[in-house]
């Protein structure tokens, strides 16, 4: 499949930039969805992935995915991602950074950045020396450093919303909760988790990493080939998308689906099939929302205080989803969609007639850091 025909495939996106340095290896992509709402704003996500056909194909859905988060969420942003292509643990380097922020930069305030899968806080520092379109910068710089905490906090309140929907109660203790992944976001839902007194099974494919959450938290484990199909209440996938499809669907043992990662399900009719099963699939982008919160946060003038009670609003949302799905007899999936279009299609069109007092506050903040 040709370039345009993967483009056209993967949704209406307003604006697809390829990011070339030869001299610094870089070799990236951004993706602007929809801005209907505010400034595209997604992560920096750098993978070593197998084609540039896979690249793109990610950056596509990864950036439609951010505009519905950000309309589920209340939020007045659009949704953006970028892509680099490369191995994050051997290929990283300030020039390669540096010349990514160039490009985001040459934007003027249409896409802003943050950290995702393969890029940190130093990242972000990099990209900071060459745009103020940047967020998740560290605290020194007047940033709200590493979102992840706040990501996790949100699935955390994903959870609990899709336990009391399912199982009927509001506590987490002795819930059998399954944890797929322990990068940044999984590794801080399992310190809620424990927190919260659930029965917990981890995995991730760093050996390392496992044997570290076991030995300090008492968490059980098991072999990352095993953990989607573990006897569990909820599973929680918190690492790489796609991991609902044809070969796992039929073997899943557990009540309910809900993490943090993103494009969970390979496509929307294996929610319907979660649907029919009797598993309760709590949207992805609305359960890790979090961060994005957190983030919009630092645009308006950070508060940590302010931020951590924000992702607090992934129950109610979570809880909306499901009032939806119920009243329409629709999947899950489908709701949180509804949700996310209502919200686009109407506020999006008071926004074309006056830009209104919160975008302007978002923008004129944004200028500030610009003339700083």
């Amino acid at each position: 499949m040709g370039t345009f025909e993967l483009i056209s495939k993967h949704g209406d996106h307003e604006e697809i930039i390829f990011c070339h340095d030869k001299t610094v290896g870089l070799k990236a992509i951004i993706a602007i969805h929809n801005t209907a709402l505010g400034p595209a704003l997604g992560g920096t996500r750098m993978w070593n992935y197998k084609t540039e056909d896979e690249a793109l194909v990610d950056v596509l859905r990864l950036s439609k995915g951010m505009t519905y988060k950000a309309s589920a969420a209340g939020l007045n942003l659009g949704g953006g991602k970028a892509v680099i292509i490369g191995d994050p643990k051997t290929q990283k380097s300030e020039g390669l950074f540096r010349a990514f922020g160039q490009f985001v930069n040459s934007l003027n305030g249409k896409y802003i950045t943050a950290e995702d899968v393969g890029t940190g806080e130093m990242d972000m520092e990099y990209i900071f020396m060459e745009t103020p379109w940047v967020t998740g910068i560290p605290k020194d710089f007047g940033g709200s450093g590493d979102p992840s905490p706040y990501t996790a906090h949100g699935v955390l309140m994903g959870i609990k919303a899709s336990v009391k929907e399912k199982l009927k109660t509001d506590s987490l203790k002795g819930v059998r909760i399954a944890v797929q992944g322990l990068g940044n976001v999984g590794s801080n839902v399992v310190k809620y988790l424990v927190q919260e007194g659930a029965d917990i099974i981890v995995t991730d494919i760093d050996p390392d990493r496992v044997k570290k959450y076991v030995n300090e938290f008492k968490v059980r484990a098991t072999h990352p080939e095993e953990i989607l199909f573990t006897e569990c209440d909820v599973l929680s996938p918190n690492a790489m998308g796609a991991v609902i499809n044809d070969q796992t669907i039929n073997k899943l043992k557990c009540q309910i689906v809900a993490g943090g990662a993103n494009n969970q399900l390979l496509e929307p009719r294996h929610g319907d099939e979660l649907k029919a099963k009797g598993i309760l699939y709590a949207p992805d982008y609305v359960v890790n929302a979090g961060g994005l919160m957190n983030v919009f946060v630092e645009l308006e003038g950070y508060s940590p205080d302010r931020a951590f009670d924000k992702t607090k609003k992934v129950y109610d949302n979570v809880m909306k989803v499901f009032e939806i799905s119920k009243r329409d007899h629709i999947g899950t999936h489908t709701a949180a969609d509804r949700l996310a279009e209502e919200r686009i299609k109407t506020i999006g069109h008071l926004k074309q007639r006056h830009p209104g007092k919160s975008a302007s506050r978002v923008f004129s903040t944004l200028k500030e850091v610009n003339n700083r």
